[in-house]
């Protein structure tokens, strides 16, 4: 069976892992890194690059270059243009699965055509099926839509023998903030016994993370150019990428540094004026002024999952940090004070989603020991009725996967159909939610408002994904809608959008292909015009221009588009020096034995028995010895 694999889609880096042989393993990218940067870069020649090779490129083309797309998933009227050509938070996304996929299937040595992905938390409805859809047009089977602390805590529950207890996992990362609460119960000395997980509460902001602090930087550091110079860096594009480049490090090396140096030469050159550089030294507490505002955000979204879960600090067993942006030693201090614990570190925060993928990942494909994962839907679920009143169904924090029934009625006298509107959200006027979807259910019987009964049914899967059906219980017809939210993407939609990511595949085959073709042809031009001038004195006139003609034919070739014309160049051309190569080894081994029978006139010499005894004989090495000879010289 092929191994399903765990991906945590990150806002700024991404990872996968899978279970082998028993043990959770974090999968090296093609560029040997152990994450992925979250970034796709559209290049002029129809190459996507997608990782550490996008980022490089995202200075010199920033124009072309894609970064943070998850906080625009689910968003449909977002389009993200590169080129001319619009794209879904989908396909940008899908690009990024595919690479971590097909790195997984270079390290495990198998296709990759299952896995797990993980979400925030606070993803509402909208957004995780659109994560579905773009692990879909990845052409992955997607298992399983995971949330990212319960991940998390799959990960970091593996690895302890024995526990018991609350566990609030913390998670800032790149673009997205989220707190669980969950109860956890694991005993591997009972081996009948499932490891328990069961979340109770969650809480967070979808657009909230280290993407914040990076731009707050980037601004005070364009603020400070700006009162030097009177030029605003945030106007010109290369600019602004190596600020956002510099920011990025900076917060990075301020996480271990009191302070650090931020050198930018030539960062702008004004027309007809001398280059303008940036140098200055960043403190932390400058770092941490900056940020405060932004992780201050965090606590009292940190005091309510507490609050629904009904814990106090006293309650809590262990806090668990997950996402990058919590190695900042602020936010360290902050999740103390609110917990009064010290937090795990002995996990790494970049890979720990994605280890828990992959657990989960094993899990459902029966590759692992079951465990009970009981997760939460992080919003309330409901319909508008009269009055602009959102009616909850499902409130939030309810354990998923669930099904809730309720009976509505009409609002007018004789009213032939209804309009079921779906809402997500925790305020109580319906408008104030979020839209999820509206259908009909049409061919209600004529009857006084308030005599048709209209059961509606919510429906949340494992991954918590709705389906919402309608049905009148006096005739039994029934209209039913899987949510795929008012901004996400329809099924015809998911499956154009696959078809052109299979397309894309092959025209990303092929271009890898011709690359390869144009080294192998540029490596053997450049070895045979090397030889041509080694052997200049050892070729003619006619063997030295065939031959220079035959290595320029192939460069011109290298330049085409066309792989099996320079394929079909390079067997010319190997067939040609094949050729010379012969004569010259053939006139250098005529060369030799006439010299060797000049030199031994008389004289026997290996290989030659003088007319005593048998013939050669084959050595051990190939060589031609003669036994007789040799035991005459030994005596």
């Amino acid at each position: 069976m092929p191994k399903a694999v765990g991906i945590d889609l990150g806002t700024t880096n991404s990872c996968v892992a899978a279970v082998i042989a028993g043990d959770p393993t974090v999968i090296h990218n093609a560029e040997g890194g152990r994450v992925t940067p979250s970034i796709v870069h559209f290049s002029k020649t129809g190459e996507v690059l997608v990782g550490e090779p996008a980022k490089r490129q995202a200075i010199l083309s920033p124009d072309r270059t894609v970064r943070s797309v998850k906080r625009l998933m689910g968003q449909r009227t977002t389009a993200i243009t590169v080129d001319g050509r619009d794209y879904t938070p989908e396909q940008i996304s899908a690009r990024i699965l595919e690479k971590l996929a097909r790195d997984a299937a270079t390290y495990l040595g198998e296709p990759v055509k299952q896995a797990v992905i993980t979400v925030p938390a606070y993803f509402d409805d909208a957004q995780r099926t659109a994560t579905k859809h773009a692990g879909e047009i990845a052409g992955l089977e997607v298992l399983r839509i995971i949330n990212e602390p319960t991940a998390a805590a799959l990960a970091y529950g593996h690895k302890q023998q024995k526990m018991e207890g609350t566990i609030l996992v913390y998670d800032l990362g790149g673009g997205t903030f989220d707190v669980t609460i969950m109860d956890v119960e694991i005993d591997k000395a009972k081996t009948e016994e499932r490891d328990y997980y069961e979340v109770r509460s969650t809480a967070g902001d979808t657009h909230l993370g280290g993407d914040d602090i990076d731009q707050a930087l980037i601004d005070f550091l364009a603020d400070q150019f700006q009162k030097e110079h009177g030029v605003d860096l945030r106007q010109d594009r290369q600019a602004l990428q190596r600020l956002k480049e510099a920011a990025e490090k900076a917060k990075i090396e301020l996480s271990s540094a009191l302070q650090t140096n931020i050198n930018l030469p030539f960062l702008y050159v004004p027309e007809g004026g001398s280059p303008l550089h940036l140098e200055m030294t960043l403190t932390r507490a400058q770092l941490e002024e900056l940020a405060r505002p932004i992780v201050e955000r965090t606590r009292p979204i940190v005091l309510r999952a507490m609050e629904d879960a009904k814990v106090g600090p006293g309650d809590i067993s262990e806090v668990i940090l997950v996402g990058g942006q919590t190695r900042m030693p602020m936010v360290q201090q902050l999740v103390r004070e609110l917990t009064g614990k010290e937090p795990r570190r002995d996990i790494n925060p970049d890979e720990v989603v994605a280890v828990g993928a992959a657990i989960q990942a094993a899990v459902l494909t029966q590759e692992m020991k079951d465990m009970v994962l009981l997760d939460v839907t992080p919003l309330s679920l409901g319909v508008e009725t009269l009055g602009d009143v959102m009616d909850v169904l499902i409130p939030r924090n309810t354990t998923i996967p669930t099904r809730v029934s309720r009976i509505y009625t009409t609002a007018s006298d004789y009213q032939p159909s209804v309009e079921i509107h779906v809402l997500q959200g925790e305020r109580p006027r319906a408008s104030q939610n979020r839209s999820l979807g509206r259908f009909q259910l049409t061919g209600i019987p004529p009857a006084p408002r308030g005599m048709p009964r209209i059961e509606v049914t919510f429906d949340i899967d494992a991954n918590g994904i709705l389906n919402v059906t309608a049905e009148d219980k006096g005739t039994g017809k029934k209209q039913d809608i899987t949510i795929t939210g008012s901004s996400s993407l329809s099924p015809d939609e998911v499956q154009r959008m696959v078809q052109e990511a299979e397309a894309h595949r092959q025209e990303d085959e092929r271009f890898r292909r011709l690359a390869q073709a144009r080294n192998e042809a540029d490596a053997l031009a450049y070895q045979l015009e090397k030889t041509i001038n080694d052997l200049r004195d050892k070729l003619s006139e006619s063997e030295r221009q065939s031959l220079e003609a035959k290595v320029k034919e192939l460069r011109e070739a290298s330049q085409g588009d066309d792989e099996q014309a320079i394929r079909r160049k390079i067997d010319e051309v190997n067939q040609a020096f094949s050729e010379v190569s012969r004569r010259l080894y053939e006139a250098a081994s005529a060369g030799v034995g006439s010299q060797a029978a000049e030199g031994t006139t008389g004289q026997p010499g290996p290989g030659y028995a003088g007319g005593r005894g048998p013939g050669p004989a084959a050595g051990p090495g190939g060589d031609v010895i003669d036994a007789e000879f040799e035991a005459e010289d030994e005596k």
